[in-house]
């Protein structure tokens, strides 16, 4: 494609009845786009996903090329909005993360994946990026809680994990604790009717553990208040909690009082709008009902107002 990948139409006329050419576009210069300058190319590149630039924006001349290469361009893997291209043959999602991983050069400091993810791949991107800082998984059904506790062992530097709607017990939770004593941010989101825990384990384990965490969502969550009151006791510095759709938990005046000294609180029956993952939401108040859908799959929860927990 190189240096003619788009080239300007001189005018032509055809006697009285020519067509007029708007001037920018007579006698236009090809646009060299191998000559932009290489800081230029990089602020194009960084707007794009992985996807784009491995199957596009590499392929559009040598200096792009060479660009797409520099470990610099990597810092941040994004996997998480495929759209369309989920139900495509033409794509092996693991295989163009381990090479954009591999682009990294160890520099690798947030990836986010979302349905493809699995034990092998975590255990690949551990090995070649001890520097992450954050780690994003979502929707990915052959992550198992070993594949989890083996990984974060090697990112002891872990400041942000989120962990959402994958087939998981709340075994790692001490791992992640134990490994990653930098964490500041924990979101272990879950569906409501999964649960095969002992309701407060994944809260004592995190309260246990994540001392140091200041923001922390548990979206459906199976906590009680029992469980909340050790997180509470143990996670002094919470500046944001978010209990969204925990429907165990039963507040007493004496937990509401805690729970006000935390900057930002998002309790049981508070809005989902704002919620990152894909949720659609029936209301019919007459039968009491909200129904909200998990990525194809129904749960059903009480019609409550959106302002606290009373």
């Amino acid at each position: 494609m190189g240096s003619s990948l788009f080239r300007g139409k001189k005018n032509k006329t055809m006697g009285s009845s020519s067509t007029s050419v708007p001037s920018l576009m007579k006698d236009e210069e090809p646009r060299n786009w191998a000559e932009l300058p290489s800081d230029l190319t990089s602020s194009i590149m960084l707007r794009l996903g992985v996807i784009e630039i491995l199957e596009n924006a590499q392929k559009v001349c040598t200096s792009w090329r060479r660009v797409s290469k520099t470990p610099s361009m990597w810092r941040k893997i994004d996997m998480h909005n495929l759209g369309d291209m989920r139900s495509s043959m033409k794509y092996d999602f693991e295989i163009m993360c381990r090479h954009a991983v591999d682009r990294s050069q160890g520099g690798l400091v947030e990836i986010d994946i979302w349905y493809f993810g699995t034990d092998n791949l975590l255990n690949y991107i551990a090995d070649r990026a001890s520097n992450l800082r954050s780690l994003r998984v979502a929707n990915c059904s052959q992550i198992t809680s070993e594949g989890i506790a083996k990984a974060v062992v090697k990112l002891p530097l872990l400041e942000d994990l989120n962990v959402s709607y994958c087939a998981l017990s709340g075994q790692f939770l001490r791992a992640v604790g134990q490994s990653c004593p930098n964490l500041k941010t924990l979101k272990y989101n879950r569906i409501v009717e999964s649960f095969a825990d002992e309701p407060n384990n994944n809260a004592i384990a995190i309260a246990e553990s994540m001392p140091q965490l200041r923001h922390l969502q548990l979206f459906a969550n199976a906590l009680n208040s029992t469980g909340l009151k050790a997180i509470l006791d143990r996670c002094t510095y919470l500046e944001h909690l978010d209990l969204r759709r925990c429907l165990n938990i039963d507040l007493s005046k004496d937990l509401r009082k805690r729970l006000e000294r935390i900057r930002v609180v998002r309790y049981t029956y508070d809005s989902i709008g704002d919620f990152p993952y894909h949720i659609t939401m029936s209301l019919d108040c007459e039968d009491s009902n909200l129904i909200y859908d998990f990525h194809d799959v129904l749960y059903e929860f009480p019609c409550h107002s959106a302002s606290g927990n009373a």
